[in-house]
C-alpha cells in the first residue's frame, strides 16, 4: 500500500521542486519510504506537526492543501462570515504553506485576512476575533527542531479549535485525496479576486493597544531606565515585542546579533525553546557583557517567552515556567490591589501540572484558583466560560509551566508579548524599590515554602513510539504504584474519569505523595514524549532536589 502511494507521488508532477528528488533518493529504501508513506500526519485540536518533506506522514504543500479542504468543508457549514484569518512564523516554508492555505479557502469561496509579514500565535488569535472569523491558520512548530513545521488551526473564539471541530475537520480530510482533492488557486489569483485580502493596520494597532492597556503601573517603565537584552530566537517576536516595549517606555534594548532576523534554520541553538539553556546562551553572554538587567527570549512563533534575571552579586540565573507564573501572578495581584484596578471575585487559571505555589498566592490575595487540563486552549475554555455569564473582565492571569502566560481576555492563546512587557514592568518596580526579581523570588519562598518544579522527558522515536507510550500508561493504571522512590502514595488521580476530575478526560495521571510531593506522569500531545512532572517541597533547594531524584531514579525502570 505505502509503496503504491509512493509510486503514484513519484510519478506526480509535483509543484514543490524539493519533493521530487527526495523521492527518486530513497528509491529501493523500504524504511524510508514506510517512514513517509505508511502513515499520515494526524490533524488534532493541535493542528498538524511534522518532519518537512515528501509523504503523506510529512510537511508539504499537499498536506497542507488537504488539511485546509478539510476546514474549508467545515467552515462552510458554520455560517457566519465565512472568513479564516492567517499568520505564519520564520521557519522554512512557513509562508509557502500560509499562502497554500489561503489558496485552498480562497478556491472554495472563503474570505480570507492574510497578514503581510510573520506574526505570532497572538496576533493570529487577535486577528481572528478582531475580524470576527469562523477560523484562525497559524503555520509554525512552536519550538521545535528546524526540520519541522506545523499548522495550528483557531475556533471563532481565536482559542486552538475544540476537539468536536477538529474531529469534524479530520474526517473531511480523510475523504480529500492529499494530491489532487484539494480546491486551489494561487495566492495571487485570490488577492486579484478581491477572497484574499492583508491585515489592516487597525487590527495590528488594537492588537498593541489591547495589550499596553494591561500595563499594571503604568508609565513606570519610563523613567525605571531598565536595561534589556532581548533574543527572538530568529522567530516572529522581533517586530511585535520591541514595539510594545518602546511604547511603554523601555529603549535601552540590545537585541541578540545573531539571532535578530527570521532565520528558519535556527543556526544559533538546534533546538530554539526558551525553556533550554542553549537557547539563552548567547543572549545570557550578552547581558554579562552589558550588565543588563535582565535577559529575554521568545519563542519562534512568540507565544512563549523565557528569561533569565540578574543577581544582586551580578550573575544571572534562569527563571522556570513555574516560577515566572507565581511571580506574575503575585505582581498582578498585589499592583492591582495597590492600584484600585483589581476586579470582583477575580479568577486566574492553571495547568494540573503547574506549581501548587500558585494556588497558596492566590489564596493570599483572594483569588480563584482554577485549575484546568495541560493545553492553552483549556485555559481559554475558561476565560469564554466567563465571557459567556458577562464576568470576562474577573480573569486576571493564566499560565503553563511550560513558559506561557497570559493577562487578559483579549487573545485565547498565550502571549510572550504581553508577558515580555509585564516581565520588564516588574523587573522596573522592583529595581525601582531597591529590590530585584531574583529577590522576590526569595521572599515568595520564605513566605510560602520551598517549592522545586522540575519536569523530565523519556522519547519514545519511530513508528512504534505511540505503541510504547500507550502501553507504558496502561501498565501504571493496571498495576498502580504503591510507592515512589520510598515515599508511600497517598492518592492517585486518573483524568481519564471525567467522573472524579470534573474536567474532560485526558491521558494524565497525578500521584500524591505521603509529605506533600506530587509526581505527574502525561504524554505529550505534540511529541513522541512521556513527561514526569515533579513538586517537591524542602527546608531549602538541596533537599527539595534530593527528593526529586529520588523520585526521579524510581520511575525510569518504568519509563525507559
Amino acid at each position: 500500500m505505502y509503496q503504491d502511494d509512493y509510486r503514484r507521488w513519484l510519478s506526480a508532477g509535483l509543484e514543490d521542486a524539493d519533493l521530487k528528488p527526495e523521492l527518486q533518493r530513497i528509491a529501493g529504501n523500504d524504511d524510508e519510504i514506510k517512514d513517509r508513506f505508511a502513515v499520515a500526519l494526524k490533524f488534532g485540536t493541535a493542528g498538524l506537526r511534522g518532519v518537512l518533506g515528501a509523504g503523506t506522514n510529512r510537511m508539504n504543500i499537499y498536506v497542507v492543501r488537504q488539511a485546509t479542504q478539510g476546514l474549508a468543508n467545515w467552515v462552510k457549514t458554520q455560517g457566519g462570515n465565512q472568513l479564516v484569518a492567517i499568520s505564519y512564523d520564520s521557519r522554512l516554508k512557513s509562508d509557502i504553506f500560509a499562502k497554500t492555505a489561503a489558496g485552498v479557502l480562497a478556491a472554495n469561496g472563503i474570505r480570507v485576512r492574510f497578514y503581510d509579514a510573520l506574526m505570532p500565535v497572538p496576533a493570529l488569535s487577535f486577528a481572528t476575533r478582531y475580524y470576527q472569523c469562523n477560523a484562525g491558520i497559524m503555520v509554525t512548530a512552536s519550538h521545535n527542531p528546524a526540520k519541522y513545521n506545523g499548522y495550528k488551526a483557531y475556533g471563532p473564539d481565536g482559542c486552538q479549535m475544540t476537539d468536536d471541530a477538529a474531529a469534524i475537520v479530520y474526517a473531511e480530510i480523510l475523504k480529500t485525496d492529499v494530491l489532487t482533492g484539494a480546491k486551489y488557486i494561487s495566492f495571487a489569483e485570490g488577492v486579484e479576486n478581491g477572497l484574499i485580502r492583508f491585515v489592516g493596520d487597525d487590527c495590528k494597532k488594537a492588537f498593541y493597544e489591547a495589550i499596553e492597556t494591561r500595563q499594571v503601573r503604568p508609565g513606570l517603565c519610563k523613567t525605571a531606565g531598565l536595561k534589556l537584552v532581548y533574543s527572538p530566537l530568529n522567530g516572529s517576536g522581533l517586530v511585535p515585542v520591541t514595539q510594545v516595549l518602546n511604547d511603554i517606555g523601555i529603549e535601552d534594548i540590545t537585541i541578540v546579533p545573531d539571532q535578530e532576523y527570521p532565520n528558519g534554520y535556527f543556526t544559533t541553538c538546534s533546538y530554539p525553546n526558551p525553556e533550554i539553556y542553549a537557547a539563552l546562551e548567547q543572549g545570557l553572554k550578552l547581558a554579562e557583557q552589558t550588565g543588563a538587567d535582565l535577559m529575554l527570549a521568545t519563542d519562534p512563533d512568540a507565544d512563549r517567552v523565557g528569561i533569565a534575571m540578574k543577581c544582586p552579586d551580578g550573575s544571572y540565573e534562569l527563571v522556570s515556567g513555574n516560577e515566572m507564573g507565581v511571580l506574575l501572578l503575585d505582581y498582578i495581584c498585589a499592583g492591582r490591589i495597590e492600584k484600585g484596578t483589581m476586579p470582583q471575585n477575580p479568577v486566574a487559571v492553571k495547568s494540573i501540572v503547574s506549581t501548587p505555589l500558585a494556588d497558596a498566592v492566590a489564596a493570599h490575595y483572594g483569588v480563584e484558583m482554577r485549575s484546568v487540563l495541560t493545553g492553552f486552549k483549556w485555559i481559554g475554555d475558561q476565560i469564554a466560560s466567563l465571557e459567556v455569564a458577562g464576568e470576562v473582565d474577573r480573569f486576571i492571569f493564566g499560565f503553563e509551566e511550560s513558559y506561557g502566560y497570559l493577562a487578559g481576555p483579549y487573545v485565547r492563546d498565550k502571549d510572550a508579548v504581553i508577558a515580555s512587557m509585564l516581565i520588564c514592568e516588574m523587573a522596573a518596580y522592583y529595581r525601582s524599590i531597591g529590590s530585584s526579581i531574583k529577590e522576590h523570588l526569595e521572599e515568595l519562598y520564605a513566605q510560602y515554602g520551598r517549592y522545586l518544579n522540575k519536569v523530565d522527558s523519556f522519547e519514545f522515536p519511530g513508528l512504534t513510539g505511540m505503541d510504547k507510550m500507550s502501553s507504558i500508561m496502561q501498565g501504571l493504571r493496571d498495576n498502580p504504584p504503591a510507592e515512589i522512590g520510598g515515599y508511600k502514595v497517598t492518592k492517585v488521580t486518573d483524568y481519564q474519569k471525567p467522573e472524579e476530575t470534573g474536567l474532560p478526560a485526558a491521558n494524565v495521571l497525578i500521584y500524591a505523595l505521603e509529605g506533600g510531593a506530587t509526581t505527574v506522569v502525561r504524554p505529550s500531545g505534540t511529541e513522541p514524549k512521556i513527561k514526569t512532572y515533579f513538586t517537591t517541597l524542602g527546608k531549602d533547594v538541596a533537599e527539595a532536589q534530593a527528593q526529586k531524584d529520588q523520585l526521579a531514579e524510581a520511575l525510569k525502570p518504568i519509563l525507559a
